[in-house]
């Protein structure tokens, strides 16, 4: 399980990306949405948009591709072409690219430059969006959000979304009305339900009443609806779904929503790090308390002398030392500065040592930070393929 490096081997920290995994796990959530009619879009932001991740989601099946950054599109935009020929790191040409965070002001002009469609839920960005895609020729889809009760983006009220697809329809020629979405989950923690997805649906109807045409796109969420496909209570007429942390850590809905998803594994995501220490010490601090570096007063138990890993990654790399899962199940994650993670180990561990290496699971939150650019980060791409086998 663990190797000794000598400097210079190699660098760490590092986060190993199994692309089988992925492209597997992208393939059967496609498959499981288009038995109850929905179409994937693949988010991914979550793995910073890495070239090689987006295009195995694509080779997955997913229908499109998405951000919340800008930058990230352009690099997918600028990646495009390269897997027409059934090659494993392009990005096929054509497929569509949609932006998820509503742009601001100084975004529009790039907005529409780098997605074919945008989710939106201001009128305001509306028309700057549709003087924009006039100037430069394009159509520039728009998916408008519905805030059914998460309070993220979102008309609150389901007249104001309606009055404003009838504006885009017949008031802005340059937009295109994909349809309707909505999210759920990500701020206020409200699980999406037949009941509530069943609201959108509704709205979706009432927009279509009053445009005369059908919709393309009714959005139903995130990874977080996912279980309501699962367990068949999906309302009909949703028929998209914004995925990525479904296909990518894939820890969230067996771990938070009691849902598994067969054929999806979770250990597309690697995390390798070092020890740099490794004695015994206290489990309690020793002195007079005040705050960590961070201005918190953490909570510390106190289990006599332990074993104490020391190992060269932190809150820079991760974020929340909570979001990484020890493969060794004699190891166990005590807490984490700027550049260190502190951990304890079982004994026996006398196979530990200065210059071992520790793997890691991601949740999502981890898998955010390490991959989105961090320059003390590695960053590699393998192609062994475990998926085949069980989990």
């Amino acid at each position: 399980m663990y190797e000794t490096v000598s400097p210079g081997a190699g660098r760490y920290p590092r986060v190993s990306i199994n692309l089988q995994t992925i492209e597997f796990n992208a393939r059967a959530v496609v498959s499981l949405c288009a038995d109850s009619g929905v179409r994937l879009v693949g988010v991914v932001k979550g793995a910073g948009a890495l070239i090689p991740v987006a295009a195995a989601m694509a080779r997955g099946g997913c229908s499109a591709l998405a951000s919340s950054r800008l930058s990230q599109l352009r690099a997918l935009r600028d990646a495009m072409g390269g897997g027409t020929d059934g090659g494993t790191d392009g990005i096929p040409s054509g497929l569509p690219l949609g932006l998820l965070r509503i742009p601001g002001p100084s975004e529009v002009a790039e907005a529409v430059a780098a997605a074919d469609w945008s989710l939106q839920s201001d009128a305001t960005a509306l028309g700057l969006t549709a003087t924009e895609a006039g100037k430069v020729g394009r159509r520039h889809g728009v998916t408008l959000m519905l805030d059914l009760g998460d309070l993220r983006e979102g008309w609150f009220d389901e007249g104001e979304l309606v009055a404003q697809a009838v504006r885009v329809e017949r008031e802005l020629p340059s937009l295109y009305l994909r349809g309707v979405g909505t999210n759920l989950g990500c701020y206020g923690s409200i699980r999406p339900t037949p009941e509530n997805l069943g609201r959108l649906v509704s709205a979706a109807r009432r927009v279509e009443d009053a445009i005369g045409r059908r919709l393309d796109v009714v959005s139903g969420g995130a990874t977080s609806s996912l279980p309501l496909i699962v367990r068949g209570d999906m309302p009909h007429g949703v028929t998209e779904l914004r995925v990525g942390e479904g296909m990518l850590c894939a820890r969230d809905l067996p771990c938070y929503h009691g849902t598994d998803v067969p054929g999806v594994r979770s250990d597309a995501f690697t995390l390798r790090a070092e020890i740099v220490e490794i004695r015994k010490k206290p489990s309690y601090p020793v002195g007079e308390r005040c705050v960590d570096a961070f201005g918190r007063c953490p909570d510390y138990d106190d289990r006599g002398e332990r074993t104490r890993l020391l190992l060269a990654v932190g809150k820079r790399d991760f974020g929340d030392h909570a979001q990484l899962v020890p493969r060794d199940i004699r190891v166990r994650i005590i807490g984490s500065s700027s550049d260190h993670l502190i951990c304890e180990a079982d004994e026996p561990c006398a196979d530990l040592r200065y210059g071992s290496i520790l793997e890691f699971d991601l949740f999502y939150g981890a898998m955010l930070f390490l991959c989105d650019g961090d320059p003390y980060v590695g960053i590699e791409y393998v192609r062994v393929d475990t998926a085949s086998q069980p989990s």
